[in-house]
């Protein structure tokens, strides 16, 4: 981003390196990845709340709704009418409440192994080759935020602090991932599900501290997460004078279609394990290392290096995309 001051976006960087297909191949891997994520948001709302009422069901006439679908039909419909505010200053009010959430799960985790009663005294097999793929591809899904920085580093007042705040980012998210897999390996060991919260006694107060928190989290990020796929379809659009019904029927129909995926495929870590595999390595590892070369000219030994990156995230999301289809289609 230093190279050219018309860089604001990670598309930006994209179009400066390769142009206009480069625009728009970042693009297409950027408002999928946030796209299926979305997906996630509401797949673990319905399994998460499934659990707390396992007897849920509608009637609409002949048509009869139970278990998980019930929840991720509903929280579609409580989640909408936050796809429509367009202001990000209001959806980071939204959003604050995800940050809050996402501490209060880990501490609520942390009271049920030490307080009541579940322990950290699982054994488990520590290593095994047959999952490292697919665990590769569900870390480098928690670090997919990368599509986001050029924006944030564009809104800092002092754009020198960047580094630091990526720092502090990294360590913060690094030490929250690996104490909640630390803990849900010795409290469950091999018994551990997709999502701890499914492993969690529904009768505890901690536990059920920990489930609602991770009900909120979806409902505070979804429209942040959808918000840019909706503003890029929108300023797509030729039309102008019923633009602003147009845009919300494309927030509205983001939102059914999310819905219907999640209701196809509901399997969170078959569908966390392809959204990394395919979208987040090629969003953070690939695309970022082919734009450096082609803009910053480095020299040999970075090439060297980088090369090597290319080729484990190469291997990660051909190997990872597989596994995690091959999965999916057998359980669909």
């Amino acid at each position: 981003m230093s190279v050219s001051p018309s860089i604001n976006t990670y598309p930006d960087i994209g179009e400066f390196a390769f142009g206009n297909k480069g625009r728009i191949l970042i693009s297409i891997f950027l408002y999928l990845e946030l796209y299926f994520v979305a997906i996630e948001f509401l797949i673990l709302e319905g399994d998460n709340l499934h659990k707390l009422f396992p007897n849920a069901k509608i009637h609409f006439g002949c048509v009869k709704i139970v278990g998980r679908e019930v929840f991720v039909l509903l929280d579609a419909i409580v989640i909408l009418p936050t796809t429509w505010l367009k202001s990000l200053g209001l959806l980071a009010y939204v959003s604050i409440g995800g940050v809050l959430a996402s501490i209060v799960l880990v501490f609520s985790i942390f009271w049920v192994g030490a307080i009541d009663g579940i322990g950290f005294e699982e054994k488990g097999v520590i290593w095994r080759w047959d999952g490292l793929i697919s665990a590769i591809s569900m870390y480098t899904f928690c670090y997919c935020g990368h599509a986001v920085f050029p924006t944030i580093c564009n809104s800092m007042k002092d754009r020198s602090q960047f580094p630091k705040v990526l720092f502090v980012c990294f360590i913060l998210s690094t030490i929250t991932y690996g104490s909640m897999a630390t803990m849900g390996y010795l409290m469950y060991g091999q018994n551990l599900m997709s999502q701890i919260t499914l492993n969690l006694p529904t009768g505890k107060i901690s536990s059920k501290i920990a489930i609602y928190t991770t009900f909120v989290n979806p409902i505070t990020k979804y429209a942040l997460v959808v918000s840019p796929i909706a503003t890029a379809i929108e300023d797509k659009l030729p039309l102008r004078k019923s633009k602003f019904i147009i845009s919300y029927f494309i927030r509205t129909f983001l939102v059914i279609s999310t819905a219907i995926v999640a209701l196809t495929i509901p399997f969170f870590g078959y569908v966390m394990t392809f959204t990394g595999a395919l979208l987040g390595v090629t969003v953070s590892i690939l695309l970022p290392c082919l734009c450096y070369v082609k803009i910053k000219r480095p020299s040999y030994l970075e090439v060297m290096f980088i090369g090597m990156i290319l080729v484990f995230g190469s291997s990660i999301a051909i190997s990872g995309t597989y596994t995690s289809l091959k999965n999916i289609i057998s359980h669909v």
